[in-house]
């Protein structure tokens, strides 16, 4: 679609002209003609068109409304206005309704090929940000990835953005942050999807027999070897296998990892052939491999080959916008489970939750919900039932450092303005600053957003008519 290109104008030996100029610069570049402003809607309304280039006198609708209707078709379609009549004012004119670029006629070869090729490149760009939004908006990454923080629409983004490759991706991040649901995502979205997704909790699996479950024995191997046995990675054929924590492998097994990631093929524990295996390798990891690397406990060569990719998964302390999110999520899933009636977690509880340090991140935050649905009879989970499930208001005012106790009015004011303070600084971020933009995105008043900024002492910048 990016290399679409769409000329518009009422003299037809211009346009093809144009066309085989642009055609003998860019070979990958396809060329359609439209001659009237009518003709070329109807094309862009297919949808497939990057660029377009158009005259700005037309008989009919000029290129000026052409601009303004094929923008609302498209937003992101690139337009380069031509004209024989240029001025200053056509120019300005133009760039502000939305071209990307304007040339005069007669058209200079060097300037057109500058004009086409960064108009293609920014094509490009915005169709490949386009795919990779719609990509991360997939509803495979919002049931498993709970969380709507720019930290987390960063991890969707670069989930979509590795799943279309076949590269081997290392996930790395704090224990409890969700790597393996990370790695499972990436899978889900990949050409392989409808393939096996074997996981591998290589800690959990005895050094002596690690090599013989990833790579599979003949039979006799070894003591107990009664049957041939396939391998994981056998198991794996066409699909993806997850090496779970790949920083605590002995380094035995990593030299005949490495094996496996250079030839693409296993060697079974006992045997002297081997077998070809088509999978794709996703690795993860919360220790730091750098500093193993440097005490000699892990492979440099086997570091490089699994850190083509990479994606970092959050702390929660990171993302603690989310928190209000993933807490009622886990609740409804905990009652589900459970077969109790649905509950809510009272203001207090949430502010309290958020507030808290959550060393143990994701992991810790479910299995202290999950406790909340055990001891609240109730329908709403309120402070009391909080202590009684062991995180009281000392542990989430306080955060576990010592400090004193505040009155429960104070810290749970607190609690809220550090809360909101987090919250439209990084919609103020994404905006730009721009008051009015973070009112549309937060889904606040203007009026109402300006009081919390003058409250709070954060400052921004007034939008286009705010």
């Amino acid at each position: 679609m990016s290399q679409r290109i769409l000329l518009v104008d009422d003299e037809r030996d211009f346009a093809q002209g144009l066309a085989r100029l642009i055609g003998a610069g860019f070979a990958e570049a396809e060329c359609l003609l439209a001659g009237s402003a009518a003709e070329a809607l109807e094309q862009l309304g297919g949808g497939e068109v990057g660029l377009m280039l158009t005259d700005l006198r037309m008989p009919g609708q000029d290129g000026q409304e052409l601009l303004r209707q094929a923008l609302e078709l498209d937003p992101g379609l690139t337009v380069i206005m031509l004209t024989g009549h240029g001025s200053v004012e056509a120019a300005v004119a133009a760039l502000k309704a939305g071209a990307y670029d304007f040339l005069t006629k007669p058209v200079d070869k060097a300037e057109l090929y500058r004009a086409v090729g960064r108009g293609l490149d920014r094509a490009r760009l915005l169709g490949e940000n386009s795919a990779l939004r719609e990509l991360a908006r997939r509803p495979e990454l919002d049931r498993s990835l709970v969380g709507a923080s720019p930290a987390m629409q960063r991890l969707k983004e670069a989930i979509a953005a590795v799943a279309a490759s076949d590269y081997t991706v290392l996930v790395r991040g704090e224990s409890g942050t969700g790597k393996e649901l990370v790695a499972a995502s990436i899978h889900r979205l990949s050409p392989r999807s409808a393939r096996p997704f074997v996981t591998v909790n290589c800690p959990a699996i005895p050094e002596h027999l690690l090599e013989s479950e990833l790579f599979g024995h003949v039979k006799g191997a070894f003591t107990g070897a009664d049957k041939a046995r396939r391998g994981l990675f056998v198991a794996a054929q066409g699909g993806t296998i997850l090496l779970d924590e790949i920083g605590d492998i002995p380094m035995s097994v990593q030299t005949k990892l490495l094996r496996v990631l250079q030839e693409h093929e296993v060697r079974p524990v006992g045997s002297s052939d081997t077998a070809r295996v088509d999978v794709r390798i996703l690795a993860s990891t919360n220790q730091d491999l750098e500093a193993r690397i440097q005490g000699g406990l892990f492979r440099q060569d086997l570091f490089y080959r699994l850190n083509v990719l990479t994606v970092s998964s959050p702390p929660l302390r990171e993302r603690r916008e989310d928190i209000p999110l993933l807490a009622a999520f886990f609740l409804d899933q905990a009652c589900r489970e459970m077969k109790l009636p649905q509950k809510s977690l009272g203001p207090e509880v949430v502010a309290c939750l958020a507030a808290r340090p959550w060393p143990g991140n994701v992991r810790e935050l479910q299995n202290l919900v999950r406790r909340l649905a055990v001891f609240c009879p109730s329908g709403q989970v309120d402070m009391p039932h909080l202590r009684q499930a062991g995180g009281g208001v000392a542990d989430c005012c306080a955060a576990g450092q010592g400090e004193p106790l505040a009155p429960y009015k104070q810290a749970k004011a607190h609690v809220l303005d550090e809360f909101t303070r987090r919250y439209v600084e990084q919609v103020l971020e994404k905006t730009g600053g721009n008051v009015s933009e973070a009112a549309r995105v937060s889904g606040l008043e203007r009026v109402s957003l300006q009081k919390i900024l003058r409250r709070l002492g954060v400052s921004g910048r007034r939008g286009a008519g705010g």
